[in-house]
């Protein structure tokens, strides 16, 4: 069974910076596509950024250069820097595991984290 476990969410005023973490255990996450989505209150999930096995990424627009994707396969743990937050990236923030390379839409996962909540106050 595989079991996503995100962290390192919490409040940061606007221009502040945060580093969430996706720690997976029941599989090796080296062959597998991993990414980020996230969900505001009263809105569909949205894709964030996501990392192939062969570390390729790809970014929304609206993240593009603040925010970071990485991995570290003998951690088995994928990483998001997140820098200059605005309130609009306010969200519960879900990692996610895919078998499939480009993996863009939520469909594209069999797996999720319970996710981490991210406030950003102006």
């Amino acid at each position: 069974q595989v079991q996503l476990v995100e962290s390192g969410g919490g409040s940061v005023q606007a221009g502040g910076s945060l580093r969430l973490s996706c720690v997976a255990s029941g599989r090796w996450i080296s062959s597998y596509t991993m990414g980020w989505f996230r969900q505001a209150p009263g809105k569909e999930r949205e894709f964030v950024t996501r990392i192939t096995w062969d570390l390729n990424t790809t970014y929304t627009d609206s993240t593009k250069g603040r925010f970071t994707i990485s991995r570290d396969n003998p951690k088995n743990t994928v990483y998001l820097q997140m820098n200059s937050l605005i309130p609009e990236d306010t969200a519960v923030y879900f990692c996610g595991l895919s078998p499939r390379w480009s993996a863009t839409r939520p469909l594209d996962y069999d797996y999720w984290g319970q996710g981490t909540q991210v406030t950003v106050s102006p």
